[in-house]
């Protein structure tokens, strides 16, 4: 079992099973290690984690924070911070499981590099891009070592990640009236932000990260591998870039670099050579793999990205590219099951480009999910109660869905009678208007009937 894919897999059936969703996220914080590190994989009947993937891929403790607030968002049970639960299952180091989120924010801020940007460790969420595994300049001998003067790489995915996740856990913190732990978040997450646009932005884009080198990866300065898909996300998501237009200018840059007719590919141009000191990522050919194939994983997070800055038409454009439901009139060269997704589609270097391969593999179904319900259509639960915040296709009259939500259903009858993507102009609950775009939580198990119109 993945501690990464694990965490991100409850964000997509939470509100289906939340009491085995609780189950699996003490498990998986039991695997976390006293650091606030966490065991890359673990065995899911000994629940042990795995010594030989340990706990250096530096992106891995942020997605337990953003597993358990989608389960308490979902439940309304902030109970759950209150288990004891232990470290790497040694039940004498057993702490709050709200301690164990602290540990996971404090990580990222124990680990940072000399740009002030978080250290990869053997790999962030893209685990064929190993950064530290030179002492010496390129073409010489060796050695798995920090390079010999002392730099380490550095991931501005994980940056904007911190962004993002990291204000999730100072948000958490204010609900649950642990002030001065939120203040003390928002302002790292703050601080992280800046860092990522003084030292993050390429000048139309987000850098992917630093090598050992000290060198951009993920540049206009590279030769090959100009830009990568996974920062452009979770950078946005992380609220970086968004109020000034940089967000904008990197999603441009994404449609034009990394975009094709079957989707998103990973970066772009395709690695042609083996770049001994990037790791994995150049051993596979171009267009396979991470090495500029379709990860439909990350492609959710420009789904997402694009309908947080308002861009509806293209969000619903990129989710219909690699949603199965689509797929079925090219099956002769998609040639997967039809009714799931898979972890990579060949990218347009490849020899048989739109070709899936990997059914079944990674939290892509969960996260292509959120991407659709939570920020297209909108859908997405917060503490108080239901939002309803769409960003969907201009051309769109509107839309209904039937929502579950702590006990309650909510019919939820969206109209867009001036055509626009994204804005809320009225709310009515029961024939009532209400300030806002939260739905109260009633606690009545009755059916409410919701109108919402747009503008």
């Amino acid at each position: 079992m993945g501690f990464r894919d694990s965490n991100q897999d409850i964000l997509g059936f939470v509100h289906q099973v939340p009491d085995r969703a609780r189950e699996r996220l003490i498990d998986l914080a039991s695997t976390q290690l006293e650091d606030g590190g966490a065991y890359h994989q673990y065995q899911p009947l000994t629940k042990k984690g795995n010594d030989e993937i340990g706990g250096d891929f530096n992106d891995d403790p942020l997605w337990l924070i953003l597993a358990v607030t989608s389960y308490i968002k979902e439940t309304g049970d902030y109970s759950i911070l209150d288990v004891m639960t232990p470290f790497d299952n040694d039940e004498s180091k057993s702490t709050p499981l709200s301690d164990h989120l602290k540990r996971s924010f404090d990580h990222v801020l124990n680990n940072l590099g000399p740009h002030g940007l978080p250290l990869i460790g053997r790999a962030d969420w893209n685990d064929c891009l190993n950064l530290n595994c030179f002492s010496s300049e390129p073409g010489e001998s060796f050695q798995t070592t920090t390079s010999k003067d002392g730099r380490v790489a550095e991931s501005v995915m994980i940056a904007g990640m911190f962004c993002y996740i990291g204000e999730e856990y100072a948000r958490l913190m204010e609900k649950t009236g642990n002030t001065d732990e939120a203040k003390r978040a928002f302002k790292e997450v703050e601080k992280m932000r800046d860092v990522v646009m003084e030292h993050g932005w390429d000048g139309s884009w987000f850098v992917r990260a630093y090598d050992d080198f000290g060198r951009k990866i993920g540049s206009e300065e590279n030769q090959e591998g100009k830009i990568f898909i996974e920062s452009q996300g979770m950078c946005i998501m992380g609220n970086c870039g968004i109020d000034d237009g940089r967000a904008i200018k990197a999603l441009d840059a994404v449609d034009e670099r990394l975009g094709t007719k079957y989707g998103l590919v990973l970066l772009n141009p395709a690695y042609t050579k083996y770049y001994i000191e990037y790791g994995e990522i150049s051993t596979y050919p171009a267009g396979y793999k991470e090495n500029a194939g379709i990860f439909c994983h990350n492609n959710a997070w420009i789904i997402a990205a694009e309908a947080l800055v308002g861009r509806g038409d293209k969000a619903f454009d990129y989710y219909t590219r690699i949603a199965p439901a689509y797929t079925e009139e090219r099956s002769e060269i998609h040639r997967l099951e039809p009714y799931v997704y898979s972890q990579m589609i060949a990218g347009k270097d490849a020899s048989r480009f739109g070709e899936a391969k990997n059914s079944w593999l990674t939290g892509t179904a969960s996260w292509n999910f959120v991407a659709i319900s939570q920020y297209i259509l909108g859908i997405k639960p917060e503490y108080d109660g239901l939002m309803v915040d769409p960003s969907i296709p201009k051309a769109w009259d509107g839309y209904t869905i039937t929502r579950q939500f702590r006990g309650d259903t909510y019919r939820i009858n969206v109209k867009n009678p001036n055509h626009v993507s994204q804005g809320v102009a009225k709310v009515t609950v029961d024939g009532k208007e209400i300030s806002g775009n939260i739905l109260p939580i009633f606690g009545d198990g009755k059916l409410h009937e919701v109108e919402i119109v747009m503008g």
